[in-house]
């Protein structure tokens, strides 16, 4: 018990001479690990079309029950996803997820990443409820956000023709 007690003291000993580490957080904020999963964000495609399609395959993967997706139809003069249908409800509730990221892999569209962002704070409740507005990305530079009016027939399929496939 006495050398436990010895070994104890030797280490805080040891100790009290290194110097601390101390990091000046808002000022100074470390880098994150390579697979370290943030704040979550929506993306688009380079045409500024929105790469969700309300599939919902993101809510059934997540294990806490924190995505709400509510779909609807596309038509050519509103157009807000290549597919038939978009995201009209794309909600996550923050208080509730565990970021584990199974919503990122269950995605065919890669629209849902998880960043590194991640003072994610509030001061209510509510506020931790990320709708759709907050958690999309803006456009890309000169072009269009959604709605956009196309003309008839031109995304007649589910699938991206081969010039408007672009990577995040």
């Amino acid at each position: 018990m006495i050398t436990e007690i010895l070994k104890g003291m030797f280490i805080t000993f040891r100790e009290i001479f290194k110097p601390p580490v101390t990091i000046q957080y808002p000022e100074v904020k470390r880098p994150v690990r390579q697979r370290f999963r943030g704040r979550h964000e929506l993306r688009r495609y380079a045409d500024g079309l929105e790469r969700c399609i309300g599939c919902a395959l993101c809510a059934a993967a997540c294990p806490a029950d924190a995505i709400y997706v509510e779909a609807s139809e596309n038509t050519d003069e509103q157009r807000y996803s290549p597919g038939e249908r978009y995201a009209k409800t794309y909600e996550i509730n923050m208080l509730r997820c565990i970021f584990c990221g199974y919503c990122e892999d269950a995605c065919p569209t890669d629209a849902i990443v998880l960043t590194d962002a991640y003072e994610l704070s509030a001061f209510s409740r509510k506020d931790l409820i990320y709708t759709k507005d907050m958690l999309i990305v803006p456009p890309p530079a000169g072009k269009p956000g959604t709605p956009q009016k196309v003309e008839e027939g031109a995304y007649n399929r589910s699938i991206l023709p081969e010039g408007l496939v672009s990577e995040p």
